[in-house]
């Protein structure tokens, strides 16, 4: 596929989610929007994969480090981490320090061919915003701690974000398979241990992340609002980053 029609398919993903966010938009429609977005968007990750089979210098595997500014430096990372995950990267929880807060900082280290680490920040500079406007809107039951209530709803808003692309991921390669007789499976496992070598050369040392324990009744909503998510902003690819990560 080529550069011009990347960007009228990016376009194309775009339209559809200026659609999903417009408020007169109901849950439903937003939510079949999303669907749309979602199946565009994984179908454009499939052809930018077996491109990149075909003809090698076409895309690349890299790594982007996305710092994590602001409150629920945490729950921002599992978001992030679960969006990679879905879109098959592999990823690091670091620290690292911010020029701009002069502050060491959280962040993720993402391995990826560029292709996906474009559609990964993408996803995440629009999700991250959703999630924190939906977060805000909740309520916590009487007597219940806001912090906790707010922390399980954006674990339950991550989670359901992470099955719905793994789900239109999925989906998107037994389509191409079927229809080109191509395994989509191999090549995509290729890309994987591709990118975690890049992931070894640079972390030579890697502990295990240890399991969150969360306390709250907010997961329950947050999942059902992840189910409603559109997928972006509208914007072009990695506009608005800066504002969405210190939101």
């Amino acid at each position: 596929m080529s550069t011009q029609a990347n960007d009228k398919t990016l376009t194309k993903i775009r339209a559809i989610l200026a659609k999903a966010e417009d408020p007169a938009a109901s849950p439903e429609e937003a939510q079949t929007y999303f669907a749309k977005a979602a199946e565009l968007m994984a179908k454009y990750g499939i052809e930018q994969t077996m491109l990149s089979a075909a003809k090698p210098k076409a895309d690349k595997p890299n790594n982007r480090l996305i710092k994590i500014v602001g409150t629920y430096a945490k729950d921002r990372q599992q978001l992030l981490s679960y969006i990679a995950a879905a879109l098959g990267a592999t990823t690091v929880l670091t620290r690292v320090y911010d020029q701009e807060t002069s502050k060491i900082v959280k962040a993720v280290d993402i391995f990826a061919f560029e292709s996906d680490l474009d559609r990964i920040e993408l996803l995440y500079t629009s999700l991250l915003l959703q999630a924190f406007n939906g977060m805000r809107q909740s309520r916590p039951l009487p007597g219940e701690s806001t912090t906790s209530y707010r922390k399980t709803w954006l674990a339950g808003f991550a989670y359901a974000v992470y099955q719905r692309l793994k789900q239109a991921e999925d989906t998107a390669a037994a389509e191409f398979e079927a229809t080109s007789g191509q395994s989509v499976a191999l090549v995509l496992a290729d890309r994987k241990s591709l990118c975690i070598a890049e992931r070894d050369r640079k972390y030579r040392k890697l502990g295990k992340t240890p399991e969150r324990k969360l306390r709250g009744s907010g997961w329950g909503a947050g999942n059902e609002a992840g189910k409603r998510a559109d997928l972006g902003t509208g914007t072009r690819v990695g506009s608005g980053r800066r504002q969405a990560l210190a939101a």
